[in-house]
């Protein structure tokens, strides 16, 4: 009986540690409590060990964001008229109006003759007829985004070869050469024609100022004063002129076409005519050596020193005929006759006074 109580109170002790323990394991999941062996009279059996944790496989995947860049800002669309107050080359008002319009303005501009006056002529001409060109577009395109009030310039091309020939073909038009006077012989007496001094276009003072018109977009007249050029034979730098008569035996000096003097001289025989034609007075001696020419009469002649048996007296005025010249002579009878060897004799005071009166490269006519 004793022994049989034992044994119910041992069972009802295991029991109880049976309850505890599921209660246990109900109250922690996560815990993996053993079971309590059971025990019977004879056999104790203990309970496996808890099993080895599943093993867990974990893939990762990388994956790469990418960030959109923000969408660009849209310009902002250009006004459909320019700023007010816009001016291009500072003449033309474009502000306000659309492109289109402000370029047909700058054109008709830019498209306006230049004037240029010589004299009491004035001759026109375009941009285009003088080789330039203006850059319209560019200047648009900058007065687009001007400020208002702004001033754009508006470049030229102006190439300096189609100046040059424009001024070239105006020089031929207006440029006069000059003409100078000239000696000539009415009835045996000196004319002088009149000279003319010549004009001459200033080329390159023209072409600088058509290329300043052109690129300061100015059209003011451009006016142009050929410089004069004078003739170099006047009427009044003929001077002295001799004309010497044959057949009169006279030699008259003119200042210009006015007579000065008349002087009796001889002049060259027949054998020995004076020479016919235009000359100068090259050379003036005093007191002259007479020296023989290479002429039959004075063969086997010798030179003769100044003094008073001298041929040629005491002047000697060279014309440029070889070996003839103005000389006085100690023989005055022979004045009025023609009884020289060529040469033209005077008297000798007469010769004298025809020397101080006369300069170097004074025209002489033999008629």
């Amino acid at each position: 009986m004793r022994r049989k109580g034992l044994a119910i109170a041992l069972f009802v002790t295991c029991g109880a540690a049976g309850v505890l323990s599921a209660a246990l394991l109900a109250a922690t999941p996560s815990q993996v409590v053993p079971p309590v062996p059971t025990t019977t009279d004879t056999t104790t059996t203990l309970p496996p060990y808890p099993p080895p944790p599943p093993t867990t496989t974990t893939t990762t995947t990388t994956t790469r964001t990418t960030t959109p860049r923000p969408p660009r800002p849209r310009p902002r669309p250009r006004p459909t008229t320019i700023a007010a107050g816009v001016t291009i080359a500072g003449r033309v008002l474009v502000g306000g109006l659309s492109p289109a319009v402000a370029t047909a303005e700058v054109k008709a501009s830019f498209a306006r003759p230049l004037s240029v006056k010589i004299g009491t002529t004035t001759l026109r001409a375009t941009p285009q007829q003088l080789g330039a060109s203006a850059y319209v577009g560019d200047a648009i395109r900058r007065a687009r985004v001007a400020r208002p009030g702004a001033n754009v310039p508006l470049k030229v091309a102006a190439p300096q070869a189609r100046l040059e020939r424009y001024v070239g073909a105006l020089a031929k038009r207006f440029d006069r050469p000059t003409v100078d006077a000239k000696l000539l012989l009415r009835n045996s007496k000196p004319f002088v024609t009149e000279d003319r001094p010549g004009r001459r276009l200033r080329q390159l003072h023209a072409v600088r100022e058509l290329f300043r018109r052109l690129k300061s977009h100015e059209r003011d007249a451009i006016v142009l004063k050929p410089e004069g050029i004078p003739a170099t034979v006047t009427r009044a730098s003929i001077g002295d002129v001799i004309v010497i008569r044959r057949g009169q035996n006279k030699l008259n000096l003119y200042e210009g076409m006015k007579l000065k003097r008349s002087f009796g001289v001889a002049t060259g025989q027949s054998r020995y005519p004076t020479p016919l034609g235009r000359f100068e007075v090259i050379v003036k001696w005093r007191n002259p050596w007479w020296y023989p020419p290479a002429s039959d009469w004075a063969k086997d002649a010798e030179p003769i020193p100044p003094g008073p048996g001298n041929p040629l007296g005491t002047r000697w005025l060279g014309i440029s005929s070889p070996a003839v010249g103005i000389h006085g002579t100690p023989d005055a009878a022979s004045i009025g006759y023609s009884v020289s060897h060529g040469c033209i004799r005077m008297a000798i005071p007469d010769v004298e006074e025809l020397f101080d009166m006369v300069a170097l490269g004074t025209r002489v006519q033999v008629v």
